[in-house]
């Protein structure tokens, strides 16, 4: 029996099989959860439904449908489809995160008032809309969990990441506020703070294939994360094992946010 054998949650935020909350899902699935997912809502042509229809179909999704987080009614019609098809859920993943190109390559001191407000907007305002719906739908199971994603450039400081960076960190603090307030509902709200990934949103930060070759010669296991790590880790922290974990920042990573500065070798990895 899986450890997701009779749950139900909602997926917000697959892109294409190069999102994160792509693994993620694989990983639920595997465990045997039963899951509904948004996309992004298209134009004319359905070209973000397709994409994640043609990944959450086989696998037995409750229902798709298109859900721009900037808009209220979007949001309330993805909990009342939930509410109908499910009637509480035990997990929520939200992965959404967006900034203009023209205010994410440059730097933050150019960023305009209008860019910096939709990136915070959708990457972190948007968890609180979408948890917040939840609750006040009443949606949210006794002991469900919320999981969103994060990125060290929220904590310190890496060049290319710019905008986002800020944005992260008021995600992750939003994790922490929304973990006291929804813990007495028996509700656990936690982030995962992975390396870098070939994913959607890592085509907008600069050098990025320079970032994979630092962190493999930094990192305390000498390598990148793939994706079935983050996929396993974030598995976990939506499960019942991670049942004393809330309002943490964990970071699945090969260890390279823990290092003060380069090991010994580092020269040397980096000229081979």
């Amino acid at each position: 029996m899986g450890l997701f054998e009779g749950k139900k949650g909602l997926v917000l935020g697959i892109a294409n099989n190069f999102s994160i909350a792509w693994a993620i899902t694989q990983k639920l699935h595997e465990q045997g959860a039963e899951m509904a997912f948004t996309h992004l809502p298209d134009g004319e042509r359905p070209k973000n439904e397709k994409k994640v229809r043609k990944l959450v179909e086989p696998i037995g999704a409750k229902f798709v449908m298109p859900c721009d987080v900037c808009d209220d009614s979007h949001i309330e019609a993805v909990m009342d489809k939930t509410a109908a098809e499910f009637g509480k859920i035990d997990f929520l993943l939200h992965s959404i995160a967006f900034a203009p190109p023209a205010d994410l390559t440059g730097p933050t001191y150019a960023c305009s008032r209008k860019g910096f407000a939709t990136a915070m907007e959708i990457s972190a305002y948007s968890l609180l809309a979408v948890t917040g719906a939840a609750k006040k739908k009443g949606i949210l199971n006794e002991g469900a969990s919320v999981l969103t994603l994060s990125y060290f450039g929220g904590e310190e400081v890496i060049p290319g990441y710019n905008l986002m960076g800020i944005c992260k960190a008021a995600l992750e603090c939003e994790v922490r506020y929304l973990a006291s307030e929804l813990g007495q509902d028996g509700v656990r709200v936690n982030a995962i703070s992975a390396g870098p990934l070939k994913t959607v949103s890592a085509q907008g930060v600069g050098d990025f294939d320079q970032m994979l070759s630092l962190y493999a010669a930094v990192s305390p296991m000498r390598d990148n994360i793939d994706m079935d790590d983050v996929g396993k880790s974030g598995m976990f922290l939506l499960s019942d094992l991670a049942s004393g974990i809330t309002a943490e920042v964990i970071h699945v990573d090969k260890g390279f946010s823990k290092m003060g500065a380069p090991p010994a070798d580092f020269a040397d990895s980096m000229k081979s």
